[in-house]
């Protein structure tokens, strides 16, 4: 069957569909493979990718590198996007403590590179590959490699020695090339010793930093609240809500046997029983204003008036404050609550409202239906992802990465190359929702597709291009040193910052698995995080919380480290 041998050992395009295929499924089943109760996940990719590339399954370079550089580009936007409602409030909350450590890791890494260069007479080129591929920074590689070229330039010489007569960029990217993959383990290596030295209970400590990301004390709650204060009698609800510092929505009012729904011009009478949706201490201070706490709860009192689960679809209803949709005016209906994201929130007036938020409308039956058309409540436009919005913010993304930054005494600008771009766009749009007639919105299904599809790539290509050379150069020459030196600049920066983390400020798992993998801004590590917790997103929070400062850190320290040793 000539055809089949031309599919296999050729060069066309259904070649490489092929390989790409074949190395991607090979590895997600060898990455199911338990040993000992421990598996690598999606990380087995990456080993599938080297062992094709090793028996000489390849595909055409260029068409290996945008592979390689498209599937980053979708995984890292993919999980800005998911993470970008929550990423800010998580920083100002932790964000400090965390980048804090995040850079000890890369100072620490770069002391140790320095360290072991010194001790053991390592060639310049061999070491800023070794120090790139240990903590899985490509643009860092490429930054050095500028450097090493921009030194060579001026002094009309190679920078550093060259090893076996290979140029300083063949020998950065061998080095770069035998460190990758036991940088991934090495990360993966650290997460399991901490989750077995501390006996993490993985189940307990996600759900413990779910809690923590929305205490018990600050989700909303159902209060009653009866008026007693004499003053406020005549007094209008918009008039209250400016008289306590607080954010509430009062849903439903009792008034003698009458239970009604509440105008912002409805007065108070003395004697009035509101319910009231808000936090536990926005309750205690509107209860100290108006009068007194109540057990009476008045949805339990027989009424025409109902609640209902709304969601978000409509676009002209994206990115409008509750106010300025003014629902109860139009349509009788009153917002109290939003849940986003997973965590449930207070649905004061100034509250935005975001694609995909689910509102709980409170009002009798043809108001409730009226809201609802006007919000949208489409499940069939929930789950259709908007990919011109998708591929709109991938340019935007591209853009920023692209731009170059100069700073002084370094031989080339500063890029945030196609990983760092991307995600801190992401992390905006998913913020802001929406531009325009663009929702930033993705189904979990589909974030989670393209996610899954953009690292399997990524693993795959780098396994590949990696493969050809791997086996050769850990048997031949310097090899087997720089494999044992990079396996200690992944492993010791990472095993003293996360024991650091665990005993002197007790950092949940799940957070310090994202922080270690976003610390060595390494996508297979993350996923491996998430895995490992259960598919809980406080790896993925973390580790978009340290990425933006530790990328800019990893590309400006590997450009460090050839200005400091060419010396």
């Amino acid at each position: 069957m000539p055809w089949l041998l031309d599919l296999v050992g050729g060069h066309s395009t259904a070649h490489s569909v092929l390989v790409l295929a074949s190395a991607i499924a090979l590895g997600l089943a060898l990455g199911q493979i338990r040993i000992a109760g421990i598996s690598f996940g999606i990380a087995g990719v990456l080993f599938a990718g080297l062992a094709f590339g090793h028996f000489g399954f390849t595909i055409d370079g260029a068409l290996l590198e945008f592979t390689r550089d498209f599937g980053l580009t979708l995984f890292v936007f993919t999980i800005g996007l998911q993470v970008g409602p929550g990423f800010f409030a998580s920083l100002r909350k932790q964000g400090l403590r965390l980048n804090a450590l995040a850079t000890a890791v890369v100072l620490l890494g770069l002391i140790f590179a320095i360290g072991l260069g010194f001790a053991f007479a390592l060639p310049l080129p061999a070491l800023v590959g070794m120090l790139s591929g240990a903590v899985t920074n490509t643009p860092g590689l490429g930054a050095a490699q500028q450097a090493l070229a921009e030194l060579a330039t001026s002094a009309g010489t190679a920078a550093g020695s060259s090893v076996a007569g290979a140029s300083a960029a063949e020998v950065s990217g061998m080095a770069y090339a035998v460190a990758y993959p036991f940088g991934v383990i090495g990360i993966i290596l650290v997460m399991i010793l901490v989750r077995i030295a501390f006996r993490v209970d993985v189940a307990k400590e996600s759900a413990a930093l779910e809690a923590e990301q929305t205490p018990p004390e600050l989700a909303p709650g159902n209060w009653n609240i009866r008026v007693v204060n004499a003053r406020l009698a005549g007094t209008d609800i918009r008039s209250l809500a400016g008289l306590v510092q607080a954010d509430f929505v009062v849903s439903r009012l009792l008034r003698g046997e009458e239970v009604m729904v509440v105008k912002a011009d409805s007065r108070l009478a003395i004697g009035d029983l509101l319910h009231v949706v808000a936090t536990r201490e926005g309750a205690e201070k509107l209860a100290i204003v108006v009068g007194e706490l109540s057990e009476t709860d008045v949805r339990a009192i027989p009424s025409s008036l109902s609640s209902r689960n709304i969601l978000i679809t409509r676009k002209e209803a994206v990115g409008r404050s509750i106010a300025e949709l003014d629902l109860l005016h139009r349509h009788g209906a009153v917002i109290t609550r939003v849940q986003r994201a997973g965590v449930e929130l207070v649905a004061n007036a100034g509250f935005h409202l975001n694609f995909g938020d689910r509102a709980t409308i409170v009002g009798d039956k043809a108001a409730i239906a009226d809201a609802a058309a006007a919000l949208g409540d489409s499940l069939k436009a929930l789950n259709a992802p908007n990919l011109a919005a998708l591929f709109f913010g991938v340019i935007l993304g591209v853009l920023l990465g692209s731009i170059p930054f100069q700073f002084p005494g370094l031989p080339a600008p500063v890029k945030l190359g196609l990983a760092g771009g991307p995600l801190l766009v992401a992390l905006a749009l998913g913020r802001i929702g929406k531009i325009g007639p663009l929702v930033f919105y993705l189904p979990q299904s589909a974030n989670l597709a393209l996610r899954e599809v953009g690292i399997t790539l990524f693993l795959a290509t780098v396994g590949i291009k990696s493969g050809n050379h791997f086996v050769e150069t850990i048997t031949s020459g310097q090899g087997l040193l720089w494999i044992g030196l990079s396996a200690l600049i992944t492993i010791v920066p990472l095993l003293i910052v996360a024991f650091a983390a665990r005993l002197l400020w007790k950092t949940n798992f799940a957070s310090l698995a994202g922080l270690l993998a976003g610390s060595m801004t390494d996508p297979p590590a993350l996923s491996f995080a998430q895995q490992a917790t259960g598919g809980s997103d406080g790896p993925a929070v973390t580790y978009a919380s340290v990425y933006a400062l530790v990328m800019f850190l990893r590309i400006l320290s590997a450009q460090a480290l050839v200005l400091l040793l060419a010396r």
